[in-house]
């Protein structure tokens, strides 16, 4: 069978790459947009915008799943995995992923920005231990707590008015004399009366045993320096860094041209020096990176590379049957999608996971032990039923906690509430939830379904090889919150590796519903590994770089 080859793989599945998925689909482009986590990018982390052009209020989720859905309506496939290569010699493209390769004429590199950090002294120390750069994946952990937010501009001045949510006290720390924001949303934070504002002012420090307890700050004008400790019945307090961003574009360095600071060069047709490669968003020099440019540089080269594949099919020859066009999408799966996670048993998404459930080549069973006595577990308990439903190779099995203490033991029932995976012979994959699997984290409990039953997603045989040599008995928790976007990936790829290894257990706990959990790792942030209830391990990672850290 020929392999496949799109006209054009968009890498990046953020607002830029989004809209230029939607222009090359309307032009009749074979497009594939390849995403590693939540589509939506920076913008699914903005709780509030107010300044997109025609859509006077909506929220980042809600306005990037509606392009996501814009997509698909004009035949857009999606492919959620990393890319760890890229080959941009010859004619046909190649991008290589830890699911295998992709083949396409052309390319547009749309992998963003992400938090840059400033470098003062405890910074890395103290990264998800009172050091945060994201409110909506953790400004819960600070409810009660004082927090401070680093930066001046629109990031800043709005996440310090999401913090106000949760922490008694926001004090912004400007080192500049004024907000450097719209004056608008700048009002809103000088007039809130939980936010204090201090301009002028830098971070030097922070420091503290285990959490950040202390925190030392300069005038950079009077030059007089201050220090605030964290009284002793709150024992920490919260930092964010919101002070711009940092283009992720290291994977192409060498092979596309690039300013000093990393961002990728490009003409006003969001062409590189590489011919058919384009790059659009964040990650190009300019003045202003918000939604609107984002969206304006994939439209241009979404409507730039038509043409240029257009010319490349006539050099080459080549003729191809013109696909069938895809339905749109209808207008109850856009609600239902728009909706988020409490409605995930409507009738759209009932029908996506009975199809997904059909292609099983396997069964699975799903093992709960359930504490009456606990809300939670009780709520477990009934959305299992109810998934169970889905496919003919789904099955539940319920047992009351402590009245089959064989079964609690085979799974390592040992945090409620709990969900065990077990394969077609009955035995426990090694992989559990604690937890119900809700936003975020219901992909990636449709996922350890899917992967343990079969075909599931591809992986790269040299990562498969990998997992399959770790020799020594792992466990690994993946510390979540339902809201976090970058915590599905820690969770599917950490799962991924228990099963293809029967040394490795891998579990994701919902930390809300685990306090004490949070209290004995100090964590402050998600998603938070612990290896064998000892090594934490913070941030966002590759399943390579997860088999890297249990060798």
């Amino acid at each position: 069978m020929t392999k496949k080859i799109y006209d054009l793989i968009i890498i990046g599945g953020g607002p830029a790459g989004l809209s230029a998925g939607v222009y090359a689909g309307r032009g009749k482009l074979k497009t594939l947009i390849i995403e590693k986590g939540t589509t939506g990018g920076q913008a699914a982390t903005t709780n509030e915008i107010v300044n997109y052009p025609g859509v006077r209020k909506t929220t980042g989720p809600a306005l990037t799943e509606e392009m996501k859905l814009q997509c698909e309506d004009f035949g857009a496939e999606f492919a959620k995995t990393d890319v760890i290569g890229v080959d941009f010699n010859g004619d046909v493209k190649k991008v290589k992923t830890v699911n295998g390769e992709y083949e396409a004429r052309a390319v547009i590199i749309a992998t963003g920005a992400g938090p840059r950090k400033l470098g003062f002294p405890g910074e890395a120390e103290f990264t998800g231990r009172g050091v945060a750069y994201c409110s909506t994946c953790d400004g819960e952990f600070f409810e009660g707590l004082e927090v401070f937010v680093i930066g001046a501009g629109y990031a800043a001045a709005e996440e310090a008015m999401y913090l106000t949510r949760f922490a008694s006290k926001v004090t912004v720390i400007a080192r500049e004399p004024e907000f450097t924001c719209a004056p608008s949303i700048a009002d809103k934070v000088l007039a809130h009366d939980q936010i204090e504002v201090k301009f002028n002012t830098e971070l030097l420090e922070v420091s503290g045993e285990g959490m950040i307890q202390r925190a030392r700050f300069v005038n950079n004008v009077t030059k007089e320096e201050w220090e605030y400790k964290a009284n002793e019945k709150d024992g920490t307090f919260g930092v964010f860094v919101f002070v711009g961003y940092a283009p992720k574009t290291e994977l192409f360095k060498g092979i596309v041209e690039m300013d000093q600071h990393g961002y990728i060069v490009t003409d006003e047709e969001m062409r590189t020096n590489v011919k058919g490669v384009y790059a659009v968003g964040d990650l190009r020099p300019k003045s202003l990176r918000q939604v609107i440019t984002a969206v304006a540089d994939g439209a241009i080269a979404g409507t730039d590379v038509q043409k240029y594949v257009a010319e490349e099919k006539e050099r080459l020859g080549i003729t191809e049957e013109p696909e069938e066009e895809k339905p749109a999408k209808k207008e109850e799966t856009k609600q239902a999608a728009a909706n988020g996670s409490k409605s995930f048993l409507n009738d759209a998404i009932r029908g996506q996971l009975t199809g997904i459930f059909a292609r099983m080549e396997s069964d699975v069973t799903l093992v709960s032990i359930v504490d009456e006595s606990m809300p939670k577990s009780v709520e477990l308990r009934d959305f299992l039923t109810e998934i169970a439903e889905l496919g003919d190779k789904v099955h539940l099995e319920l047992h009351k906690k402590g009245e089959n203490t064989e079964v609690e033991e085979k799974i390592n029932a040992d945090k409620y509430p709990v969900v065990a995976l077990l394969n077609q012979s009955g035995e426990y994959s090694g992989v559990k939830f604690h937890g119900v699997p809700g936003g975020h984290e219901l992909n990636s409990f449709i996922l350890a379904i899917y992967n343990l039953a079969g075909p599931g997603q591809a992986l790269d045989a040299d990562i498969a090889e990998s997992i399959k040599a770790i020799d020594k008995n792992v466990n690994i928790k993946v510390m979540v919150s339902l809201a976090c976007h970058y915590c599905p990936d820690v969770v599917v790829g950490a799962q991924r590796i228990a099963i293809l290894n029967e040394h490795v257990e891998a579990e994701m706990v919902d930390i809300s519903q685990f306090p004490e959990l949070k209290t004995k790792y100090k964590v402050m942030s998600v998603p938070a590994m612990i290896i064998n209830d000892k090594d934490v391990i913070f941030g966002a990672k590759k399943i390579n770089e997860i088999i890297d850290a249990v060798k």
